[in-house]
């Protein structure tokens, strides 16, 4: 990836890192302060960013300002973040740490981490409907966001999950798990950008082709990485996944080696019904290759 390129992923991320810092959940006279500090614990931790970042540049590549968009980015980084507070509940995946430090439930209990995940899923809806856009696009993003973090994607694809820990599954089926628990965001996120730009139709579905390519190729990767990552580089443990119903666990390590390639080059050929498109071919070169 190009220095240009890398200083504009850098300006993405310092961005709305402020924003986060500056404009989300901080209320002086409201008493439910341990709330604030679970939410804003999550939320800052860091991380790559990536979802807002694909609503950004999604936005810049359709010729919108993308400055603008940081409702919208925040608004599925939330969500993002919601899921990873719940997946480390005892309940669900019991996970200690999250990118290198505690998990939320270990550091403000569970009830405290189950209501901040609810607070930051909430939340992310007022800041759609705040966004400085038309109200019918504010009524599109609603519409995309809830349909992708919903009942027939992410929560729907973390309840075929769970539901897959009883049985071996098939191909279809592990697929059928990921596009929804993993792919499903990075597509809300493509398509709220694009959104934001008020791009063309063709736009629109141009996102979603690359978000379900690159979503597919991103979870295959950190399938791999669970096999063969480093724990400390990583930022969580590896090997969590040993027996479940991964692509690893499907194809072995070379199959997911050709498919990662192989789904990440659709996805940059989706990328053809947008301008300026290298920033976006670098990240998703970099994304499917990464070693954290």
């Amino acid at each position: 990836m190009s220095l240009d390129m890398q200083e504009l992923l850098n300006e993405y991320r310092e961005y709305i890192e402020a924003f986060f810092q500056e404009k989300c959940f901080q209320y002086d006279s409201e008493p439910q302060k341990t709330l604030f500090s679970a939410m804003r614990y999550s939320l800052l931790a860091g991380g790559k960013r990536l979802r807002p970042i694909f609503v950004y540049d999604f936005c810049r590549m359709c010729g919108g300002d993308w400055k603008k968009a940081s409702h919208f980015a925040a608004a599925v980084e939330m969500v993002h973040t919601y899921s990873l507070i719940h997946d480390d509940l005892p309940c669900m995946d019991n996970d200690d740490y999250r990118r290198g430090r505690l998990t939320n439930h270990k550091v403000y209990g569970e009830a405290i981490a189950v209501l901040s995940g609810d607070a930051l899923l909430t939340a992310a809806f007022s800041y759609l409907a705040k966004a400085d856009y038309s109200a019918q696009v504010r009524i599109d993003a609603v519409s995309v966001l809830s349909d992708c973090a919903g009942e027939l994607g992410m929560v729907g694809g973390q309840v075929l999950d769970i539901q897959s820990e009883e049985r071996l599954c098939t191909d279809q089926e592990v697929l059928d798990i990921q596009s929804r628990k993993t792919g499903a965001l990075i597509r809300a996120a493509c398509i709220l950008g694009v959104l934001a730009a008020g791009g063309t139709r063709e736009q629109l579905a141009a996102a979603g082709d690359f978000a379900s390519n690159l979503g597919l190729a991103f979870q295959i990767r950190d399938d791999i990485l669970d096999v063969i990552g480093d724990a400390s580089t990583l930022g969580k443990a590896v090997g969590a996944d040993v027996g479940k119903n991964t692509f690893v666990h499907l194809y072995g390590l070379e199959e997911c080696d050709r498919l990662v390639r192989y789904h990440t080059k659709k996805a940059i050929a989706a990328l053809s019904a947008f301008d300026n498109t290298a920033c976006m071919i670098g990240l998703a070169n970099s994304l499917t290759t990464r070693i954290s």
